[in-house]
């Protein structure tokens, strides 16, 4: 699980510099490409490594969790709101969370963003993938 921990932070990181480079390129007319994200991000993306087991518990359930990335990838979906939400909540109450979406539309109190569930759900894919035993 250690590896799979070191992982998914390493993914987890890639994606959000990926994707914040591409916004402010989009927003702000960068052609630099310049990516940020938070060292507090690390461990955070890196609990995507629980998705393993997650997934080994579903499909030993289920049937239809077993052939569904559409309902698993609805699973982890939630569990990275949840998430998101419950580390955001503890890193704002020691003043050091790293993002505020206050002034996004489908903000849930500025800890997480409603319109960010499809990349959630193909990023728990993929942290799926990467949990692969």
């Amino acid at each position: 699980m250690e590896n799979n921990f070191i992982k998914c932070g390493l993914a987890g990181w890639s994606a959000e510099l990926c994707y914040s480079s591409l916004i402010a390129r989009t927003r702000d007319h960068d052609k630099r490409l310049m990516g940020q994200t938070s060292l507090y991000m690390f461990p955070i993306y890196g609990m995507a490594a629980a998705i393993g087991p997650i997934r080994q518990k579903l499909c030993d359930r289920s049937r239809l969790l077993q052939k569904s990335a559409v309902c698993r990838g609805g699973i982890y979906t939630g569990l990275i709101f949840l998430t998101e939400y419950c580390t955001g909540w503890l890193l704002r109450k020691a003043g050091r969370c790293p993002w505020d979406y206050s002034q996004a539309k489908l903000n849930v109190d500025g800890l997480i963003r409603l319109d960010f569930a499809p990349f959630w759900f193909a990023l728990g894919l993929f942290f799926e993938h990467c949990t692969a035993a």
